[in-house]
């Protein structure tokens, strides 16, 4: 199966109508996780061009990487590790 072709999988994938039910998940987890957990959110959606495995981001819509970007934001802040990140990031010259 070519990139093209797992890209329409996982659009009707991810246009199902089960995918829009919203879930509540309450888990407890430390703060390297949650700046893990980040880093690769931010590097997955950041991923450009054919990379083995970015056929779901690209079939997935705008405001669901948005609200990918916002989790990330939200775990951060709610670990404390915003600015901590930040600093981290602004060190890797990023």
């Amino acid at each position: 199966m070519n990139a093209n072709d797992l890209k329409q999988v996982y659009g009707v994938l991810l246009s199902s109508p089960e995918m829009n039910v919203p879930v509540k998940i309450d888990v407890k987890i430390n703060k390297r996780t949650v700046l893990l957990l980040s880093q690769v959110i931010d590097k997955g959606l950041n991923v450009k061009g054919d990379h083995p495995g970015n056929g779901m981001i690209e079939a997935a819509n705008r405001e669901e990487l948005e609200e990918l970007q916002k989790l990330s934001a939200d775990c951060l802040e709610k670990a404390g590790l915003k600015e901590f990140s930040e600093k981290l990031m602004a060190l890797s010259g990023k």
